[in-house]
């Protein structure tokens, strides 16, 4: 395949401190099954699925917890066999701190699978492998969670990109998955162009992976349909437009999508998931989780979705009530419980380090320097973002100041000598601004109702009125006199009753 090795570099972007080598010295490890597992219910982009299991079922490994009910949703499974001790609102991994619908189960140690079937993709039709891996609870599992079956209904997709830049610092789940799932990981390539009817794949892979970069070369051979193109080491080249335009010096407008130009992108372990579910019948129950910062032993674990975190966090060699942040230090949050299970979403759990906590504590006031504006990737300009945001202009933010072209990358914050968290007040603009939109949207439905309620009043007034007259219009002469002649007896009969009284 002919595909030019230019890199097309985009604006902006760091470079930061790794921290990567910490965690890949040892293979993926594997804990001894949990007691319990805490899995939440809703694990993707879309309406929630609905519940099909009870308290006291026993359940088997892969076996269905949660069916979709729309077409944006996706199933949840059990990770393991046991039983399902509670079904109730839990704490879940996500920065608002509020509980979500969670099953329990209790594990019996016996790991038991349902029975697997794979799936012959030469045989099967499209819609068909779609409702499959809707069941099979396939999800963008970069952090995105959106539902896989659906980026595979696409039509005229002429290049797959492989998101396996893995940018951010601290995290190397995907350069591990890559090392030691090389196999399955091409498989899920291949798998893609089969059913999207691609021509061509390119692998984006930062020039910081080379024991990936040189499994993946054995693999690959000499494939005239999938290219490996290796990446400088930038932050934040895994962002999916600025990966792109770094592989193919193309730039997608704010307005479009990239399968609008005939590019679709997967990540590293999304497409590992659909060809272990594709080849082997396995639904998503596992994801490969970096555990690292402030730990004695960081290590990537192939962890089963419910593992409490806590669990991991202690085998790295940290203390459970230790501050952490779920993702990387660039875009990730600090969890507000550390009660909670893994998740399709987490690829990384980060010990705060003393650096992180000292840099958090000491805010200081903007002094205009403008390095925010350099590194900004969406080339927008941080420090008047910041001041609208601070000051609840809100629409100036979006009228003027394009805050939501914003990807939270964390440029700005990383380079900024006054250590102001700027997405934090990017993230706060923006939740106000959609409250307001969501709050104007009811009351213009409130309006629009009102609206409607008064003119269906008027209209039934008018239809009334209108059939009034349409029966007084129908009344012939012949029947007025007849009504007359009524009127006349029933007056000469009440008057001859008085007469009558009165003798």
């Amino acid at each position: 395949m002919n595909i030019s090795d230019k890199i097309f570099k985009f604006f902006g972007g760091i470079k930061p401190e790794g921290h990567k080598q910490i965690s890949t010295r040892n293979p993926i490890k594997r804990l001894p099954l949990p007691k319990e597992l805490i899995i939440p219910i809703r694990q993707h982009v879309g309406k929630m699925p609905n519940i099909v299991v009870k308290i006291g079922d026993r359940v088997l490994k892969g076996q269905i917890l949660a069916e979709p009910v729309a077409n944006m949703s996706a199933a949840t499974h059990a990770s393991t066999s046991g039983y399902v001790k509670e079904i109730k609102p839990m704490n879940i991994p996500h920065p608002s701190g509020l509980p979500d619908h969670c099953v329990v189960i209790e594990t019996d140690g016996k790991d038991e699978w349902i029975r697997l079937e794979k799936i012959d993709i030469k045989n099967i039709s499209l819609s068909n492998l779609l409702e499959k891996l809707k069941h099979s609870g396939v999800v963008g599992l970069g952090g995105a969670t959106f539902p896989s079956h659906i980026k595979l209904n696409a039509n005229r997709i002429q290049t797959l990109i492989v998101n396996a830049a893995e940018c951010e610092p601290y995290i190397t789940c995907d350069d591990m998955a890559m090392q030691e799932m090389t196999q399955d990981f091409i498989d899920g390539v291949n798998l893609i162009m089969h059913i999207l009817n691609i021509p061509k794949t390119i692998i984006g892979i930062e020039d910081n992976k080379p024991q990936a970069i040189s499994k993946l070369n054995s693999v690959l051979g000499s494939s005239k349909n999938i290219h490996l193109k290796i990446i400088p080491t930038v932050y934040p080249s895994g962002d999916e437009k600025r990966l792109i335009y770094l592989m193919l010096g193309v730039k997608i407008p704010k307005e479009k999508r990239p399968t609008e130009l005939g590019i679709q992108v997967f990540n590293v372990a999304t497409l590992i998931s659909i060809a272990r579910f594709i080849n082997y019948g396995e639904p998503v129950i596992s994801r490969v989780v970096t555990v690292t910062g402030a730990l004695g032993q960081p290590n990537n674990y192939q962890a089963l979705i419910g593992t409490p975190i806590q669990q991991l966090i202690k085998d790295a060699g940290g203390d459970p009530s230790q501050e952490v942040i779920m993702g990387g230090p660039m875009m990730g949050f600090k969890l507000p419980h550390t009660d909670v299970g893994v998740t399709k979403a987490m690829n990384c759990l980060l010990a705060v380090t003393d650096e992180m906590k000292s840099k958090a504590s000491t805010e200081m006031p903007c002094i205009r320097c403008t390095k925010c504006v350099e590194v900004c990737p969406a080339q927008l300009q941080p420090q008047e973002l910041y001041w609208h945001a601070k000051s609840k202009q809100f629409e100036k933010l979006t009228d003027d100041y394009k805050l939501f072209d914003c990807i939270e990358c964390g440029c700005c914050s990383y380079v900024c000598p006054s250590n102001i968290p700027l997405v934090q007040y990017y993230r706060y603009a923006k939740s106000e601004i959609r409250e307001q939109a969501k709050s104007s949207e009811i009351a213009d439905i409130a309006r629009d109702r009102n609206e409607f309620r008064l003119f269906r009043l008027e209209r039934e007034k008018n239809e009334r009125a209108e059939r009034n007259a349409q029966r007084r219009a129908q009344v012939s002469d012949e029947d007025k006199k007849k009504l007359i002649e009524e009127k006349k007896a029933t007056i000469e009969a009440a008057m001859k009753r008085v007469e009558e009284n009165e003798e």
